[in-house]
């Protein structure tokens, strides 16, 4: 760390040149004039992919493949939401079997990518270490079981998906293969043995000491009549938003703000959440209530919806069991077939897909032309969504720390803050620049 005091102007600039435990490159930007925040930058500095360009004149059968690149992470979210918005186009109808595996490949997303938020990038935050390996030192149980959780995610993408990192067994219409019963089997017993993990993941994360700040935002996820979102549903706030995933447009708004490579979104003209913390505030009464039962008996009296963002760790492990619970639930029921797609006829139009990735809402807007190629593209990723609501939560959090505190308090308290949301502004270089002006 650097630090240049300036005593005629009074001005201190701080870098602190590393932040780990985010995915990509980033920085905070804070100036404090008389005790106040007079500006706050989060700054996304990595360069642009062009997604959304180089996918233009590609086949439509590309298209999962492709998406699937953008991020290490969460790829089948990408996959959905894009197969979902060329099925649209060519008014397909998928089969039960389809949507129900489409389901468990997104289980296995939830797990494998809270897992290693929980357990890697999260939890020293909370048990006081700068990282993931002198914890383990501490606590080798616990990020053991982090780590195991997390591979039996990633052996559940890796039975539709082919391989678990950037899988390539999807295809508009369904996937290119059915599992065998035998494999599935294999699957559920392993899933059943970790079942009592995943449920002691919620306990152990309600004991975690987290910040007490109650603060107003404003919650956006899909929301299903019947069961958990995941793949499926129309998009709700809880402040009365109730859309069809077409009108999306017409309520957010995204835009480039100079300190950042990532575009910005507001509902409305406003600051909004999405992610875990937010589907669970919105959809807690459809999770089954064996995963509600088990959050109301460790007596730690959060009641949903909370307006505590750090209670985002504790709905990441809710979510895990939930996965767990879920994937357990379709293994028991699992069956092949010999027909794991349906036919393709292609027409020209424009569609829209929504779907839940581990961090929040996903959208995706697609033209095809007549050839089944792509005219356009448009990707809304979650981390972008949450970019003003990040702003808005730091400038909230150190007010209310109180801004005399050591710049060392107030960088620890940022860096947690933008933790907390698990941004995945790349699946690069981990990176953070904290400047802080003092005037």
């Amino acid at each position: 760390m650097m630090t240049q005091v300036t005593q005629a102007s009074r001005q201190i600039h701080i870098n602190v040149p590393l932040l780990t435990r985010v995915e990509g490159e980033g920085a905070l930007d804070l100036t404090i004039m008389d005790n106040q925040i007079s500006e706050l930058k989060f700054r996304i500095f990595e360069p642009p992919r062009f997604f959304e360009k180089f996918v233009e004149g590609r086949d439509y059968q590309e298209v999962p493949d492709l998406v699937a690149r953008i991020c290490g992470l969460c790829p089948v979210a990408y996959q959905m939401s894009s197969v979902h918005a060329i099925e649209s186009i060519f008014a397909l109808e998928i089969t039960p079997w389809i949507r129900t595996m489409r389901r468990l490949f997104y289980c296995g997303e939830w797990i494998e990518s809270h897992c290693a938020h929980i357990h890697l990038l999260a939890a020293p935050d909370f048990l006081g270490y700068t990282n993931a390996p002198a914890m383990a030192k501490d606590y080798p149980v616990l990020v053991q079981r982090g780590v195991y959780l997390q591979q039996l995610g990633n052996k559940i993408i890796k039975l539709l998906g082919g391989r678990s990192v950037h899988p390539v067994g999807v295809r508009v219409g369904g996937f290119h293969r059915s599992p065998s019963v035998k494999e599935a089997r294999e699957l559920l017993a392993e899933l059943e043995v970790a079942l009592p993990l995943a449920e002691k993941l919620v306990t152990w994360a309600t004991t975690l000491k987290v910040p007490e700040i109650s603060q107003k935002f404003i919650s956006v996820s899909t929301q299903h009549p019947s069961e958990y979102p995941m793949n499926e549903g129309r998009i709700v706030s809880n402040d009365g938003l109730d859309i069809a995933i077409a009108d999306y447009e017409q309520h957010f708004r995204e835009f480039q703000i100079p300190h950042s490579t990532a575009l910005c979104s507001l509902m409305d003209e406003k600051p909004y959440l999405v992610g875990p913390l937010a589907r669970v505030n919105l959809n807690w009464h459809l999770l089954p209530d064996v995963v509600r039962n088990t959050v109301n008996s460790t007596g730690i009296g959060i009641s949903f919806p909370s307006q505590n963002m750090f209670d985002s760790i504790v709905v990441r492990a809710v979510e895990v069991y939930y996965a767990f619970y879920e994937a357990i639930r379709i293994l028991k029921e699992y069956q092949a077939t010999a027909a794991p797609f349906v036919p393709v006829e292609i027409k020209a139009g424009v569609g829209y897909g929504c779907t839940e990735a581990p961090r929040g809402l996903l959208w995706q807007r697609w033209e095809i032309d007549d050839t089944g190629h792509v005219v356009s593209a448009k990707i809304v990723p979650p981390t972008s969504q949450n970019q003003a609501r990040i702003e808005q939560d730091l400038r909230e959090t150190l007010e209310a720390m109180g801004l005399d505190k050591e710049t060392d308090a107030l960088r620890l308290r940022a860096e947690t803050v933008i933790r907390n949301y698990d941004p995945c502004i790349s699946c690069a270089t981990h990176f953070l620049k904290f400047n802080v002006t003092r005037l």
